[in-house]
């Protein structure tokens, strides 16, 4: 894996990413605060470092929940062409900027749900994807019990997160057994990613989803585990 995270596109990629990048910028209304010429650093290159993350690399079925504007998940479903990506969000407005992207930049194997990630994960989610990415939409243990339902056993949640917080990491420690849920390897990419800060957090689904997972929507970041 190059130490430069756009080498892994080729021109036809670069040119589809740039489409969804340039519809960014045209949106009235704001699915992201950041449209302009570092867009392309902090969405698209941010993105691409998930994929130092060997698991990553070889997933045939990625779920993005929390998606946004679509980061990571269109820029990985174009870098990984032959992986499933499905984006899940709540957000009706975000969902239709996303799909709109989609369809636009010719993103054939990118999926929108416009669902609550809970409720995907206990219904047709459940336990379907090898990966789940998130990308700061909450503290470590909110999000492996949200990822936890949706990854089959041995899958991994890549977490993008910024500095590394103590009291956040041991609660996910703490949260481990009842999630089935195990940090496994965080990785300092904030010299070639869109924050100088940026880190990527893998954690490891260690066995069958807990049968009181999901929670109702919400509960998971309300009262998170640990």
């Amino acid at each position: 894996m190059s130490r430069e995270p756009g080498a892994a596109l080729d021109e036809t990629a670069r040119k589809r990413l740039q489409a969804v990048l340039d519809l960014l910028a045209e949106e009235r209304a704001s699915v992201s605060s950041v449209v302009d010429e570092r867009a392309w650093q902090v969405h698209v290159v941010d993105s691409l470092t998930g994929l130092e993350v060997e698991e990553l690399r070889g997933a045939q079925r990625i779920a993005d929940i929390g998606s946004g504007a679509g980061f990571p998940g269109l820029v990985l479903a174009v870098a990984l062409p032959d992986a499933q990506v499905d984006l899940i969000e709540s957000v009706g407005r975000k969902c239709e900027f996303i799909r709109r992207a989609a369809a636009e930049a010719e993103i054939p194997n990118a999926t929108v749900r416009n669902r609550r990630s809970e409720e995907w994960a206990a219904a047709e989610g459940r336990e379907a994807y090898d990966v789940v990415t998130a990308r700061a939409v909450g503290r470590l243990s909110t999000l492996a019990e949200l990822a936890s339902p949706l990854l089959e056993p041995d899958g991994v949640l890549v977490a993008w997160k910024g500095k590394r917080d103590q009291d956040e990491e041991r609660q996910l420690a703490n949260a481990s057994e009842a999630l089935a849920m195990r940090a496994e390897q965080i990785l300092d990419v904030g010299d070639r990613a869109g924050s100088e800060h940026r880190h990527l957090h893998v954690i490891r689904k260690t066995g069958a989803t807990p049968a009181n997972l999901p929670r109702r929507p919400g509960m998971a970041k309300k009262r998170p585990r640990g």
